[in-house]
């Protein structure tokens, strides 16, 4: 029930935050059919990749491409199907926003229904589409692994380019390039970002959701609140503020950035660790 609503919260915010030009669906380009059968049957390959991906699977004002992947997945493993097509969309699934821990379930409820041995086929070229999608399993990133399976976004890779700005480790995971921009940040316990400021000439600024674990968020001047899986925070741009991880929890956000004209953002000083541990349990 935690996770329907926080999916239903992540579309509404979405709706909201996406212009009419931003809603536009990209037309899909495919070639693969007359890459190896335009020679032997043109029209065939013409119907693959114009009418099929063309057109139907640029349809996604009717249906989401990530929501026409799992139909398409579910068909394919139903059939016993598990040759290069198989892969080739596990792996546009993947693109299409489909995490490690959703094609796990999806395939283990398809399994009920298609049969076991054709999940186990599936379950095999899964792994490997997704190989590199899982925490590393060393000692130091155990509890990082435990972490990343209690929520259903990924925890993506180490968050280098950016680890200036924050006290302690943190992991990047971005999930949408297109529309509505916006990434998995997690946080180890204890870590947070920089005061700082997102700045724009008009509308900008940002969304935080939280997804997994314990956080906060404080603008200059106010108390901290807490961030719980579906708090929702609104960071008006020209806001001073920080948000990380409670000291006692692994914490992970949704961050979305809200268009704007001339959007940027301005790392500050960090929290200092004074400041950071007087907010205490209560965010006092």
């Amino acid at each position: 029930m935690q996770t329907m609503k926080l999916r239903l919260l992540i579309w509404g915010l979405a709706a909201l935050i996406t212009t009419p030009d931003m809603a536009k669906a990209e037309k899909i380009v495919q070639t693969a059919g007359r890459d190896r059968l335009g020679d032997f049957a043109p029209e065939f390959a013409r119907i693959n990749d114009d009418v099929l991906f063309g057109d139907v699977w640029s349809r996604n004002d009717l249906l989401s491409l990530r929501d026409r992947s799992l139909i398409t997945l579910t068909s394919l493993i139903s059939q016993g199907i598990t040759d290069s097509s198989l892969i080739y969309h596990l792996q546009t699934a993947r693109a299409n926003g489909i995490t490690r821990t959703e094609i796990a379930e999806a395939i283990t409820h398809i399994a009920f229904y298609a049969g076991w041995p054709k999940a186990w086929a599936a379950f095999g070229m899964a792994k490997e589409v997704w190989a590199d999608d899982a925490p590393a399993d060393s000692d130091g990133d155990k509890d990082l692994a435990a972490f990343a399976r209690t929520m259903i976004f990924p925890v993506g890779e180490p968050n280098d380019a950016y680890a200036r700005y924050f006290s302690g480790r943190s992991w990047l995971a971005p999930l949408s390039a297109e529309q509505v921009v916006f990434s998995n940040v997690t946080f180890e316990p204890g870590c947070r970002n920089n005061w700082h400021v997102h700045t724009a000439t008009s509308g900008g600024g940002q969304l935080l959701v939280g997804v997994a674990g314990r956080g906060w968020y404080q603008e200059e001047g106010k108390p901290a609140q807490e961030i719980l899986p579906g708090t929702v925070i609104h960071i008006p741009a020209g806001v001073k503020h920080w948000h990380g991880a409670a000291a006692d929890s692994w914490f992970a956000h949704l961050a979305f950035s809200v268009p704007g004209e001339d959007c940027g953002n301005t790392w500050l000083e960090p929290v200092a660790d004074e400041d950071y541990a007087k907010i205490g349990s209560h965010g006092e």
